[in-house]
């Protein structure tokens, strides 16, 4: 099976390559990953002590951020690396203000190439987030006698694990992970009955983050003027389903204030198209003389903002959950206290059900019934506000999991 895995690694990399001749997503990562063992070398001597997170992409990078900021503050004097794999999160972290020494692409897990990635430095401790297994990667750790942890590790019945030919990898997690931390207790009984004994349950890290996000500074140039004491919907992460259900909206009630964050920039021109009336946040900026107000729908063409944006939401329309593109970050909407409406195909966050079973947040199979539900809300304000209290109160009551996974660490 390791000569198995070994040509499925060297066909991923094909792949990869020849993706990228055509995919400017795939091209930066391939290209990334020829500067990540020079990036390491320049940042980091052999004998340098280093705490070692890797993410697949931004959203497992805001998981484990919380722990390896505790882990920091425990270890000081340590230098700290921080790895992905996805394009996507690495060019959103590494412009940003962080705490890493050095960030860089996980090199494509050859056992060669990973050995040499590794011998730059001396990695104390290492722990990836959630799912994102690599197992020339474990193995080569396990050898340098370092302590490997897996952060809000979420096991689902359909992954390889618990499948015919799933031995080998559980074999692997087994021999190279020192212990799982796990979201939920499904997860942690999943990997019981593959045999996984070396795990917690310590829930789900992100709620760690959002916590902090409430209480920091959360103002947004314009955004209260533009909504100008009415009441507002913001469409966070949007894709073309969201879009339709902000649409619906608009024209069944012209009273509320549609503010829209596509997940991705591009899909600005087309909601200019879809609202022709709309304002840019660019717009807002770099002019003095606009009335915000006069607007109905504000579109944000600027990154960065989206989490701050929900703080002023009276109901928050999170994308992603119409399709099987997965499901964004609903919590950074809920920790407002924001009634969170969402698609239903989220089968990966665990999250989700648990903010329905709470009463803060609801999906649903089409955008129309979604639509119907947001207006009938804003026509039932103790319906709302009990919506609200519970969306708060769904994240106010999550444990402190960062802590909880840095005391375990350290008594391994």
């Amino acid at each position: 099976m390791n000569f198995l895995y070994n040509i499925f690694v060297h066909l991923l990399i094909f792949g990869m390559k020849v993706l990228s001749l055509f995919n400017d997503k795939t091209k930066k990562g391939v290209e990334g990953r020829k500067q990540s063992l020079e990036v390491v070398s320049k940042a980091f001597s052999k004998t340098d002590k280093i705490l070692w997170m890797h993410a697949a992409s931004l959203g497992e990078y805001e998981q484990g951020l919380p722990v390896l900021e505790k882990l920091k503050e425990e270890f000081p004097t340590h230098k700290i690396l921080i790895t992905f794999f996805s394009p996507s999160g690495y060019e959103n972290v590494v412009k940003k203000k962080h705490i890493a020494d050095a960030i860089c692409y996980l090199p494509f897990d050859r056992k060669s190439t990973v050995k040499e990635f590794i011998s730059q430095f001396d990695c104390e401790l290492f722990f990836t987030v959630k799912y994102d297994y690599w197992y020339n990667l474990l193995n080569e750790l396990k050898l340098k006698n370092t302590k490997t942890f897996v952060i809000s590790a979420l096991f689902y019945e359909s992954q390889s694990f618990f499948t015919s030919y799933g031995k080998w990898f559980v074999k692997q997690l087994k021999q190279n992970v020192t212990w799982f931390f796990h979201q939920t207790q499904h997860s942690y009984v999943l990997a019981k009955s593959v045999g996984l004994l070396n795990s917690s349950v310590t829930g789900d890290t992100r709620f760690d983050r959002v916590k902090q996000l409430k209480i920091r500074n959360n103002h947004v140039d314009f955004v209260q003027e533009f909504i100008d004491e009415k009441k507002a919907i913001v469409f966070g992460s949007s894709w073309q389903a969201e879009e339709k259900i902000a649409k619906i909206i608009s024209e069944k009630n012209e009273h509320l204030k549609l503010i829209i964050a596509p997940h991705d920039l591009k899909r600005v021109e087309n909601l200019k198209q879809i609202f022709p009336t709309a304002i840019l946040y660019s717009e807002l900026k770099n002019s003095q003389t606009f009335q915000p107000s006069n607007s109905q729908t504000l579109i944000i063409d600027s990154i960065g903002l989206l989490s701050k944006l929900y703080s002023y939401a009276d109901v928050a329309v999170v994308g992603g959950g119409f399709h099987e593109a997965g499901l964004h970050n609903i919590l950074e909407a809920a920790t407002f206290g924001v009634p969170v409406i969402f698609g239903n195909h989220y089968k990966k966050n665990p999250e989700a059900d648990h903010l329905i079973l709470a009463k803060g947040g609801k999906s649903f199979e089409n955008e129309n019934s979604a639509a119907q539900f947001v207006l009938d809300l804003f026509k039932n304000e103790e319906m709302r506000l009990e919506m609200c209290d519970n969306a708060e109160k769904f994240v106010t009551k999550q444990p402190d999991s960062s802590e909880l996974i840095l005391q375990k660490i350290l008594s391994l």
